[in-house]
């Protein structure tokens, strides 16, 4: 059933990034007027403000991992706000922040679909595929390693945070824009049978035939959850990231994979991470990222008769 009751829940952290700024991501958002956006489609637009957690100290990493108490500290938090905005029967938005804040917030949803006996479904668009572990990672930024904790490779504070092992299965996850991968990361992603759409296969292939794979069989009973990762995008549309990787998405293309997910009707959470406001020109990244949002909740370029018509 689609939900008509959307919540935004602000995570103003760069705690598991290598660069600082995300942490005035949640904001940018805010000005850029998310809450109206999504109120222009007829929902109920409820702002939770932010969670709270440690500042960031800036510390090299201790045993392959940097700010691991930091991280969890606010993943608990941003898992505890996502909980219970689901049980609520509220679409949780969270405003991020780094992306290893999706570890709470799919930690989160995939509780609530276990105890909903309901299928969950990820659709990660990212420039990496966030696989990273302790042994294949110098900088132990957490940031690179949250579908790997999701899956079950990560400290036992992160891996755990579902309350049970893996949160995801990495059959339940497609990866969509991939185009920075390390090699050792490459041979974990292959290993657990992870659907990946790099931009090579997209290139290939387009991306209306990517999307209609990674949301094959998405049926009645499926939760799905979008984590866009703004760096996904192509650089030179959205500059307001600190992990660039040039040869991404187009504006069009991207509009495309949002329009996609809203035709199934089956949104029912979402991520938006990784928008640092200090790399960003005039607010742009922030701009565009609502863009994608509102076409997510049904904006449509279409102007035929069909599916998708608004």
């Amino acid at each position: 059933m689609k939900k008509t009751c959307v919540s935004l829940i602000g995570a103003p952290t760069d705690v598991g990034a290598g660069l600082a700024g995300t942490r005035m991501g949640p904001e940018a958002l805010r000005v850029a007027g998310i809450a109206e956006a999504i109120a222009r489609f007829g929902l109920e637009v409820r702002d939770r403000g932010n969670v709270a957690g440690p500042a960031n100290p800036g510390l090299p990493a201790i045993g392959g991992f940097r700010h691991l108490a930091e991280v969890t500290a606010w993943n608990r938090a941003v898992h505890d706000a996502v909980y219970a905005e689901l049980g609520a029967d509220r679409l949780p938005i969270l405003l991020g922040g780094d992306h290893s804040l999706s570890i709470g917030s799919i930690s989160a949803v995939a509780r609530h679909c276990r105890e909903h006996g309901r299928k969950l479904r990820v659709l990660w668009f990212d420039a990496h595929a966030d696989f990273n572990t302790a042994a294949l990672t110098p900088s132990g930024n957490l940031h690179g390693m949250p579908v790997a904790s999701l899956c079950g490779h990560g400290p036992r504070e992160l891996v755990d945070m579902a309350g049970f092992i893996p949160a995801l299965n990495p059959k339940d996850i497609r990866q969509i824009g991939i185009r920075s991968v390390d090699p050792g990361e490459k041979r974990l992603v292959h290993d657990a049978g992870i659907e990946v759409y790099d931009m090579r296969y997209i290139d290939e292939m387009g991306m209306r035939h990517a999307m209609e794979l990674a949301l094959a069989l998405v049926a009645p009973d499926t939760h799905l959850h979008v984590s866009l990762d703004v760096d996904f995008l192509d650089p030179d549309i959205a500059p307001g990231v600190g992990t660039t990787v040039r040869g991404g998405p187009t504006y069009r293309e991207a509009q495309l994979c949002m329009e996609m997910v809203a035709d199934t009707g089956r949104l029912a959470s979402l991520d938006v991470v990784e928008l640092n406001p200090a790399l960003d020109v005039r607010n742009r990244t922030a701009e565009l990222a609502v863009d994608l949002i509102e076409s997510l909740f049904g904006k449509s370029t279409l102007m035929r008769g069909g599916q998708g018509a608004q």
